[in-house]
């Protein structure tokens, strides 16, 4: 690779971020690691215009690791509730935990060690080692391949093993290692605000002398991906037993979605069943009993996630005896709103279910 393109492009880089660029987060600057790794922890998977408010809620409760680590478990859930792969606040919890008790409430301040932390992949160590101590380690995301595969006119798939290599390797070569922090958050926002996916700023970015990509038209063919997702159906029927002004709850703790997360009693099938049909189903009836009354049936429900598509209905009944449930306990009415629930869930109490958690407080 021509190593006057890659000074080109470090300098260049460094004088629009300089020069041009406007983007403002409050993480911006940060140098504490608490604070730049929460950031990072609520950002994966997540847009910013929707982590932001999360973040300043957790610095506002939790402004230390240590008021994170001695928060009760359910608070924290809670705190988390709509952001979504919720195994990042699982390991957000163990990681604070294991910092407060075992490294006396002090971050690590060198990569390897903050790659040990759980939780934390590449990605996450470079960005707090670079922008909490000023370590020579590059940020390697979306944005930043879809630059560098664009800038060199790179084909290799960003989703590959060989190219996530590759990217990581040129990204550490052209990082500046006077001003890592800066070259590092340079490059994240050029390709949030100009290299964006879809119109990208083509006409006004300072690159754009030397973008292959530009050159050759091949803007919108990279960066290139290798496969795509397939997405998967699920039918979700969930059974809102109510018992002497109670429901029957369960927290979610095998190693499918919304782990952590609290439900009602879940029968799932494998397609779309009409709910008077599931109602005459054994499953059904075992959960019910003899003596029942339907409150009500909801509409269906709908939440997408990034390999599948969760559909729900939601069937309230009324029991005369209590459903023989091995990992179920009865929740009064009044403290379903501690509770961390799913997307799915949540949406059901604000429409149809509001009288679940408003009428029995």
């Amino acid at each position: 690779m021509n190593s006057k393109k890659e000074a080109y492009f470090t300098r260049h880089l460094l004088q629009w971020n300089e020069r041009e660029n406007e983007r403002q987060m409050p993480w911006k600057g940060e140098k504490d690691p608490y604070k730049i790794w929460l950031s990072e922890i609520i950002l994966q998977q997540t847009r910013v215009d929707q982590g932001l408010a999360y973040y300043n809620r957790f610095v506002k409760n939790y402004p230390t690791i240590k008021k994170l680590a001695a928060a009760p478990e359910t608070a924290v859930f809670k705190l988390w509730e709509g952001l979504g792969y919720y195994s990042r606040c699982k390991n957000l919890i163990a990681t604070a935990k294991f910092i407060a008790n075992n490294l006396n409430g002090k971050f690590p301040d060198t990569y390897d060690d903050i790659l040990k932390l759980k939780g934390i992949g590449p990605y996450t160590a470079s960005a707090i080692a670079s922008f909490a101590y000023n370590l020579p380690y590059a940020v390697v995301d979306g944005n930043v391949m879809r630059v560098l595969s664009r800038y060199f006119g790179i084909s290799t798939a960003i989703d590959s093993t060989e190219g996530k290599n590759y990217f990581t390797a040129l990204a550490n070569k052209l990082i500046d290692k006077k001003v890592p922090a800066l070259y590092n958050q340079a490059i994240m926002d050029h390709g949030a605000t100009v290299c964006k996916p879809q119109l990208p700023l083509c006409t006004t970015c300072l690159l754009q002398k030397q973008c292959v990509a530009f050159k050759n038209d091949e803007v919108r063919q990279l960066p290139v991906k290798e496969g795509k997702l397939i997405k998967k159906n699920r039918w979700f029927y969930f059974i809102i037993a109510e018992y002497k002004g109670g429901f029957f709850i369960r927290k979610r703790t095998g190693k499918d979605i919304w782990q952590n997360l609290h439900e009602f009693i879940l029968i799932e099938n494998e397609k779309a069943i009409d709910p008077v049909t599931l109602m005459s189903s054994e499953a059904f009836k075992k959960i019910a009993g003899k003596k029942h009354t339907v409150i009500s049936i909801s509409k269906n429900y709908k939440q997408q996630l990034t390999h599948q598509t969760i559909h729900g209905c939601f069937i309230h009944i009324r029991v005369g005896q209590k459903p023989l449930l091995k990992d179920h306990e009865l929740v009064e009415g009044s403290k379903l709103k501690q509770l961390a629930f799913p997307a799915l869930i949540n949406s059901y109490f604000a429409t149809e279910g509001r009288a679940l958690t408003v009428q029995n407080l």
